[in-house]
């Protein structure tokens, strides 16, 4: 899996896919607009959702929000409010 991380604290915020292939995960993205992370997706110990549906790192970066679908949770995130590599790696 890929992972994903907080750009202000470079913690991991998501490692996908994991349980769906790169091409599922990519055309669910692709279909939403934004990057779609499942449940099994998700680093619970750096990431929390609010009551509201906001999903958020628990050092408080607004990441996006969960909009459930019929296939469960799904956390769309603002691909701004994730980085490729983890803070302070070689660019």
């Amino acid at each position: 899996p890929t992972p994903f991380y907080d750009p202000v604290t470079g913690k991991p915020l998501f490692r996908a896919p994991i349980g769906r292939s790169m091409d599922e995960f990519l055309a669910e993205s692709n279909l939403h607009g934004w990057p779609s992370f499942r449940d099994q997706e998700v680093v619970w110990e750096n990431t929390r959702v609010l009551k509201d549906g906001e999903t958020v790192s628990v050092t408080g970066t607004h990441l996006g929000h969960n909009l459930p679908d019929r296939a469960g949770n799904r956390y769309c995130i603002n691909l701004v409010s994730i980085a490729g590599r983890p803070g302070g790696a070689p660019q």
